[in-house]
């Protein structure tokens, strides 16, 4: 849902950059416009700025939408995210699950994983700071 508003939020901005580019400047900065061009009657003019408004509105929109939704706390859609799942009901509490380590006061056995072999290595003794 966040991608696809992004993703018109994107498509609305690059619209409202181009109707703005679009508009007949009125010739007060820098000497510069205000000759003939691109649809220059006062009909396209009225039709430009509604256009303008249009968009202006659905940019504001999309904008709140986004802030709301980033706002409100979201549940876990990962299976890495998820809690460990709770034994059945006929199953006793206290018997161990596959992975985990029988005595909680050690530490689970390295598995060999990719993950485990970047981990730095764990030390042996009390480290001392040094200097770099």
């Amino acid at each position: 849902m966040t991608t696809v508003l992004l993703i018109l939020r994107l498509m609305i901005a690059s619209a409202l950059v181009g109707v703005v580019l679009l508009q007949r400047s009125e010739g007060g900065a820098l000497g510069i416009g205000g000759g003939g061009g691109f649809m220059t009657g006062r009909g396209a003019a009225n039709f430009l700025t509604r256009v303008t408004a249009g968009l202006a509105i659905a940019f504001f929109a999309t904008s709140m939408v986004l802030t709301l939704l980033a706002s409100r706390p979201e549940r876990s859609r990962s299976i890495f995210d998820a809690p460990a799942s709770v034994p059945a009901k006929g199953q006793p509490a206290d018997k161990a699950q596959p992975g985990s380590p029988a005595d909680p006061g050690q530490p689970a056995p390295p598995r060999g994983g990719v993950l485990d072999k970047l981990a730095p290595p764990a030390p042996t003794g009390p480290q001392v700071p040094r200097s770099q």
